[in-house]
């Protein structure tokens, strides 16, 4: 139970800055939602779904008798007479449709013919008049043609405008405050006519709510959507546009008084009459009408007609018959999830160190969320969009600043001693700074720059500093591409881990990638060595896999974040036999990376101290893999030398010489290294320190020269192959000139 709790306690800590951000922010999304600071915003994006939604095909089932500019200049006065209306009533209803909708106010006469139209009114059974009911500050209500009243064949012609001035919705009823009755509106009126012709029921059910067939009509809140205490008076529903006016048929008021209609077309329709005409104002602003150009209206017939075709294909197709909403508390969870996933990407990400990735993964999150929202349109839902969208990037923003803020002094002070993992793994665990530790498999690597003590002596510390910067600097920047820690800067020495504090599948393969290119990388580092008038250094590196203790070793005053344990040592005993450009590793870090993939170039046995039994190390040019990285193979060109240069040589222990001076001379010479005669046996591996006894114009002998007897056969018997770790300018110089002149020597012969 403690562990499960000490487990708890940690996943809370480390993931603090969700737990406070995201009800935050989530709280203060619904509040501003709550104001309608968000509802501007909210229908935009809705229309533009609209827009986008793949064009449905034209409703076959309604045609638009249209009263256009044309029409009314050929009328030559309006309102157009009664005589002329019955006779564009008549016309129509010959073609049999299924029912007439009238979208023109005709409270009072308009001689002549009144007493024609109401005759025409009277013996048209499927014909519905309009007529306004709720009355505004702008606007009277507006009475139905009496006839058309006493037949109950009229529908309430209603729109409700939004805060924008668009229409978003449609009442299927509104109560007329005159009689106290409700009223069906005129589309749902002419759906109803058409839906009950072919046997299917309209009415009210027992949940009060307004049904045709099988179809349930869910009434409009203030609140649905993006709506926020919107009017919600009568019985509402959210328009489910069909398309604009391209998705109806249609026909002129003049082509029907002039029989210039198909005879069939209006058979078995829901007719509409209504105007088009620019000078007759019955324009009026939606979805369609795009503020990215020049807004465009649509007709109020066409509104009706979308209104018409909604209600019908929701019965008869099974289209949606509103657009649906969710219940608040669900869109606050909505809000609250998307809150959640900015705050955690971000939360997760915080310390990368290519915030580009950062910001990537919340565009992401916001066109999935997008996506997801416009998906849900297709099938018939309206799912708010800017809330959680603003909460996504406000949890993304308040993390990022909670980071900042938090974390920025730490960083800073620690940042010069730690690497950036060390200084996360401390701040991500309340235990971070506690003493102890943890076993775990972690890759050691450990590099030594050869001879470097020796160079050290010979320069001002001035230039000593230059140098290890400019190495030190190059090396950073290279172990950090690889993701390992930088543990300790030991002189000229780097002590890296790869699996602490962050372990991952990969890290031994990442070690020798990351041994490879640092070796690559020397050849810049001499050449930078080079423009400063600096000596050229090498480096040597071993790497070693194993399971040690990882944790904060010292005391309550001052701690190490380090491991330790055998394998840390054996790292650095491998080290110890490099030489300058190699790299040795370990069976284990050899078979932990995969033999397949890491690239040798030999192999050898050592016998370290503190070892039982000898342990095999590989030489490594390179790894494939997804690293993909590989030194160049120079192979060594030996000469051999017209008269052996005579040495004194001592055996080295650490650094320090010990032991017998001993006799032998170099008999073959490379750029890098030697062939060394001597009737004393060289242990493999050892370290030399070697005097040269040739005379120069400054000295009889010269001293500075060290070198390490390599592990593979000479070409001559009695002698022994060295590769120089350290050589002083003098003795370079001396080299150098009896090197070439070998090389002379060989071509004259």
């Amino acid at each position: 139970m403690s562990k499960i709790w000490e487990t708890l306690k940690r996943k809370t800590w480390q993931w603090r800055g969700i737990w406070v951000t995201v009800p935050v922010v989530t709280g203060a999304i619904i509040g501003i939602r709550h104001l309608g600071l968000l509802q501007p915003l909210e229908f935009p994006l809705l229309d533009q779904y609209f827009l986008l939604r793949p064009r449905e095909p034209v409703d076959s089932r309604i045609v638009v008798v249209e009263i256009t500019e044309a029409d009314v200049q050929k009328v030559g006065t309006w309102p157009m007479s009664d005589a002329r209306l019955a006779d564009l009533l008549q016309k129509i209803s010959q073609q049999q449709p299924f029912a007439i909708g009238l979208d023109l106010y005709r409270d009072l006469p308009v001689e002549p013919g009144h007493a024609v139209l109401n005759r025409v009114f009277k013996t048209t059974p499927n014909l519905i008049g309009v007529q306004k009911v709720v009355a505004s500050a702008d606007s009277s209500a507006v009475a139905p043609p009496k006839v058309l009243k006493d037949l109950d064949q009229v529908g309430s012609n209603d729109l409700p405008l939004d805060a924008d001035g668009k229409i978003r919705r449609m009442p299927i009823s509104l109560l007329d405050q005159q009689t106290g009755k409700d009223v069906f509106s005129f589309g749902f009126t002419l759906a109803a006519t058409y839906l009950q012709s072919r046997g299917i029921e309209v009415g009210v059910n027992a949940d009060k709510l307004i049904q045709a067939g099988s179809v349930t009509f869910p009434a409009f809140s203030p609140d649905d959507g993006g709506y926020v205490r919107a009017d919600a008076g009568g019985y509402q529903i959210i328009l489910n546009y069909r398309g604009e006016a391209q998705h109806f048929q249609s026909v002129t008021m003049t082509e029907v008084l002039e029989n210039r209609v198909p005879p069939g077309l209006m058979g078995d329709r829901i007719v509409i009459i209504g105007a088009t005409a620019e000078s007759l104002k019955d324009l009026f602003y939606v979805p369609y009408s795009s503020s990215l150009t020049t807004p465009t209206r649509m007709a109020g017939v066409y509104i009706h007609a979308n209104f018409v075709s909604q209600v019908i294909n929701a019965v008869l197709n099974g289209r949606p018959p509103t657009l649906k909403t969710w219940s608040e508390p669900l869109e606050w969870l909505w809000i609250l999830g998307w809150a959640a996933a900015g705050a955690v990407l971000t939360w997760a990400q915080r310390y990368s160190r290519r915030p580009i990735l950062r910001v990537a993964s919340i565009v992401a999150a916001a066109a999935c969320l997008t996506a997801s929202s416009y998906f849900a349109f297709m099938k018939g839902w309206w799912i708010p969009v800017v809330p959680p969208l603003m909460a996504l990037a406000g949890s993304s923003i308040a993390v990022t600043s909670y980071v900042a803020f938090s974390a920025a002094d730490m960083r800073r002070t620690f940042g010069r001693y730690l690497t950036d993992e060390v200084v996360a793994s401390l701040l991500e665990s309340p235990s971070g700074l506690k003493l102890g530790g943890e076993r775990r498999k972690v890759t050691i690597l450990l590099s030594d720059l050869r001879g470097f003590s020796a160079i050290s002596e010979r320069l001002p510390p001035e230039q000593v500093v230059k140098i290890l910067n400019l190495y030190l600097g190059a090396m950073s920047d290279i172990i950090t591409q690889y993701q390992g820690t930088i543990n300790e800067f030991m002189g000229d020495g780097i002590f890296v881990m790869f699996g602490a504090p962050v372990y991952r599948k990969d890290d031994s393969q990442r070690a020798i990638a990351c041994a490879v290119a640092m070796q690559a990388a020397m050849d810049s580092v001499n050449e930078e060595n080079q423009k400063q008038g600096l000596p050229k250094i090498e480096m040597g590196i071993g790497i070693n896999t194993g399971e040690v203790v990882v944790g904060n070793i010292g005391s309550q005053r001052r701690a190490k974040y380090t491991v330790v344990g055998n394998h840390v040592n054996l790292a650095a005993r491998i080290e110890s036999y490099t030489v300058g450009r190699q790299i040795l590793i370990s069976e284990e870090t050899y078979k932990d990376a995969g033999p397949a993939i890491v690239k040798i170039s030999g192999q050898i046995q050592v016998e370290p101290k503190g070892i039982k039994d000898p342990i095999t190390l590989y030489e490594v040019f390179g790894i494939g893999g997804r690293h993909n990285v590989f030194l160049p193979q120079e192979a060594e060109e030996f000469v051999s030398l017209p008269t052996a240069v005579p040495v004194r040589y001592t055996v080295l222990e650490g650094k320090h010489v010990v032991g017998t001076v001993f006799d032998g001379c170099l008999v073959r010479l490379s750029e890098n290294g030697a062939e060394l005669w001597s009737d004393h046996f060289l242990t493999p591996l050892s370290n030399l320190k070697i005097t040269l006894l040739v005379a120069t114009d400054k000295a009889t002998e010269l001293d500075d020269l060290y070198a390490k007897v390599l592990d593979k056969p000479a070409e001559s018997e009695g002698c022994f192959l060295l590769r120089f770790t350290s050589k002083s300018p003098e003795i370079s110089d001396v080299l150098d000139g009896l090197r070439r002149d070998a090389i002379g020597v060989r071509s004259e012969g």
